[in-house]
This record gives structure tokens, C-alpha cells and sequence, in this order.
């Protein structure tokens, strides 16, 4: 893809953005809500020689973007973790795995096929540690199509995690629930 957008690269995903430069991506944008991620990504970006083609955002999801910008792909490895609504966060890392009412994820939904280039891609990396039946019932309420493009189970001490890939697809009225 020629531009790529990661939200929340949060400290230990900022490799995700870098390795999307080194690998083609032309533009990518990495957002953060916590400055000492974005500042990790760009450090990385740098120590790889690729700061000329990522630019880090401090903002939230897509907070901190401009009103014209469009992207190939956007890839967001979400806080999967459902949490109460009235959730209040500890410390600003507790966001990268805990979604407080999935709110961020409402948002995402909403809000992410906006910015895509026509031809573009939704993607989410969700696993079972967060709720499914409550991320499917987000994406009907956005009329979004969710499709597992890939899935893989890792072994976490005594528990299988399955981390999955997803599409997200914008539905049409009138489509039988079928992605448009």
C-alpha cells in the first residue's frame, strides 16, 4: 500500500509502523494518545532510516489528522479488553489492551472507513480475550461487515488465545447483512 494508517501504535506496536515503511508503505501515519509511544515510534522510524516516510501524530484514534487525509490501509491492533463503561484507567498504558465499554471501538467503527482511499482497507487485530459477541453487535449498530481474514492460536501460559485479523466492511441498506 502506498499510505498507511496505524492508531494507537502504543510502545510495544510502533514496530508494527516502521515495518510498514521498510516493507513499501510510501505514507505512514502513526497515531498515539500516549506521548512516550509516539515518541518510541519515532525513535524507531529513525534508527531504521525510514523517519522520511512515517509520521507520528499524538492524538486519538484519528485525532491529530487532517480533514483531506485518505489511506490505503488502516490497521489497528485494538485494546480488545472489555472493561465497565464507567472504567476509569489507572495509567495511560492500560488503554493499549483496555477498552472502557468499547467505546474506542464504537468510534473506530464509525469513524475508520472515512478516511480510506477508495479501494482501501479496514483492517483489526482483535483475539478472545476480548468479547466478540459485543465487538459483532458494535459493527451491526455501524452496519459493518466483519471478516476473519487470518487467525492464529498462541498458547498464554494454561490458555489458547486466538489473535485474528479482521476486515472491516461497510453494509449497505438492503444488502441481507452482506458486506458492501
Amino acid at each position: 500500500p502506498r499510505s498507511t494508517l496505524f492508531p494507537y501504535t502504543t510502545l510495544f506496536r510502533s514496530v508494527i509502523a516502521v515495518t510498514a515503511a521498510l516493507h513499501g508503505s510510501t505514507r505512514v501515519v502513526a497515531t498515539d494518545i500516549n506521548p512516550a509511544a509516539a515518541h518510541n515510534t519515532m525513535l524507531n522510524a529513525v534508527r531504521h532510516g525510514v523517519d522520511d516516510r512515517v509520521r507520528v501524530v499524538r492524538g486519538d484514534l484519528f485525532g491529530g489528522l487532517t480533514k483531506d487525509e485518505r489511506f490505503d490501509v488502516i490497521f489497528w491492533s485494538s485494546p480488545y479488553v472489555l472493561a465497565p463503561q464507567d472504567y476509569e484507567y489507572r495509567h495511560v498504558h492500560e488503554r493499549a489492551y483496555v477498552d472502557a465499554g468499547y467505546a474506542a471501538h464504537q468510534r473506530f467503527l464509525a469513524e475508520a472507513p472515512r478516511w480510506l482511499a477508495p479501494g482501501g482497507a479496514v483492517l483489526l487485530h482483535f483475539s478472545t480475550c476480548g468479547n466478540l459477541v459485543a465487538l459483532l453487535r458494535a459493527a451491526d449498530t455501524h452496519r459493518r461487515g466483519l471478516h476473519i481474514l487470518r487467525s492464529r492460536v498462541h498458547t498464554d501460559g494454561d490458555h489458547e488465545v486466538d489473535h485474528m485479523l479482521i476486515e472491516i466492511t461497510t453494509q449497505s441498506a438492503g444488502d441481507g447483512g452482506r458486506p458492501g
